[in-house]
């Protein structure tokens, strides 16, 4: 279960899986780089910087001590604020002030008031409290001394910071930033020809026309793309090849068809030559049917129909056959195909259905992003084992439907190859109605 919700959130596409191996390394050692940082170097900055500044308000305290009060240490307290840029003033304050925490008060500031307080306390014995003063950039050290009273020391807030950290912290931003920049600018050019190929792969397995092309980026993604050319001209080769030899041989099989005609023609029309007209008519349709499972549709242009003129179009030439229809369709839907192909595979299953069945049922909705074409009729069906059967080259299953329906057993696998050819596919079940049930999806 961890393992599929992990993958739910990872990017589907090649390129954001690269990315994602490119960014997560570097963001993960930014981060420890910054905590060791931070741990090591700013606080010991910042602990040498309070160590530094105590030091000095140690020695202004002994001043005052030493010299009875702060108006008499008034020339040594200008050295102080001269030199050192800290200000020292006497309250009228009876007790120390409260800390309060305040909300510009951040990280740095509660690091250094922690250190600066350590500090203070190793080198100075009398109470005291330090408040932040953000307005005025300042930290404030309130020190109660015995017999002067509380004391306000002034600390400009740049004398406990370090910009070094920032710096730091800026460059390795900037550097990391640089460097995601170009490699995602190189990610992309390698991932450019993958993605050529994968799209070349799908238009030719879906029966498009795809122009040849230069192989582009690393020896491995030019090899899978050369060996895809070559493969697509052999298929392309042995297709033409299969239509041109079956052409021939439909040359030479209507040739003497011809001639018997001829022949029955000049012998007058008896019971016997009717009977072997019908013949000769069945050989050619059959053989008209076998050249055009071969030939298939590959030539014929892709467009944009609405599939409920198509269908009603359907409907029509059903209905000229004596075969009852009904439609549930959106008016709306429209799809991308090679439109006398798909007619021919609908036309396929609904002539198909009408032979067997008074009724065929034709609905189509938009399920998943596919679009889902139902043909159900209410005859006898097929056996469920078969399904697959159905869609072999010549396969009929007389023991359901009679011999006196006619059929070449080509109809279902011609369907099947124009549905595949654009991408669908075609799944045979029972339908409600008692008969067959043909579903097709097919990407919009």
């Amino acid at each position: 279960m961890a393992e599929v919700s992990i993958k739910k959130y990872l990017p589907r596409s090649l390129l954001g899986r690269s990315l994602m191996i490119l960014i997560m390394p570097v963001l993960l050692i930014q981060l420890i780089t910054a905590v060791v940082f931070f741990d090591r170097h700013w606080g010991t900055m910042t602990r040498r910087l309070a160590f530094s500044v105590s030091g000095e308000v140690t020695t202004i305290v002994d001043i005052i001590k030493e010299r009875g009060g702060i108006d008499a240490a008034q020339g040594e307290l200008e050295i102080v604020k001269r030199n050192l840029d800290i200000d020292v003033f006497p309250t009228t304050l009876t007790a120390l002030p409260e800390r309060k925490h305040t909300p510009e008060s951040s990280l740095w500031s509660d690091v250094v008031e922690e250190k600066l307080k350590d500090e203070l306390a190793a080198q100075i014995p009398d109470p005291f409290e330090l408040i932040f003063d953000f307005p005025q950039k300042q930290v404030v050290a309130y020190i109660k001394l015995e017999d002067f009273g509380i004391i306000k020391v002034d600390i400009p807030q740049r004398r406990l910071f370090s910009s070094s950290g920032y710096i730091f912290l800026l460059w390795m931003i900037g550097v990391s930033t640089v460097l995601l920049v170009v490699a995602i600018l190189f990610m992309r050019g390698q991932i450019r020809p993958i993605r050529k190929l994968a799209i070349a792969a799908e238009r030719f397995g879906k029966g498009r026309e795809v122009p040849d092309f230069k192989p582009e980026g690393a020896r491995e993604v030019r090899r899978a793309a050369e060996a895809f050319l070559d493969m697509k001209r052999r298929i392309q080769r042995q297709m033409t090849q299969r239509t041109d030899m079956l052409t021939g041989i439909s040359h030479d099989l209507r040739t003497p068809l011809t001639r018997l005609k001829l022949e029955l023609e000049m012998l007058g029309g008896s019971h016997d030559v009717g009977a072997m007209k019908e013949d000769i008519a069945e050989m050619e349709k059959m053989i008209a049917a076998y050249l055009d499972f071969v030939r298939g549709d590959g030539e014929e242009g892709y467009e944009h129909i609405n599939l409920m003129a198509l269908i009603q179009k359907l409907v029509e030439d059903a209905k000229r056959q004596n075969i009852e229809v009904t439609i549930d369709i959106e008016p709306s839907i429209g799809l991308r195909v090679r439109p006398m192909a798909f007619k021919r595979s609908l036309n396929n299953l609904v002539v198909n259905a009408g032979k067997y069945a008074d009724h065929v049922w034709i609905s189509a909705a938009i399920e998943d992003k596919k679009l889902q074409i139902q043909i159900e009729d209410n005859g006898p069906g097929i056996p469920e084992e078969m399904y697959e059967e159905v869609f072999k080259p010549f396969v009929r299953v007389d023991t359901a439907r009679g011999r006196e329906t006619g059929g070449t057993g080509l109809g279902l696998p011609i369907t099947m190859d124009i549905i595949h050819s654009h991408g669908g596919s075609v799944r045979l079940s029972k339908s409600e109605h008692g008969g067959l049930s043909v579903k097709l999806r097919m990407p919009l």
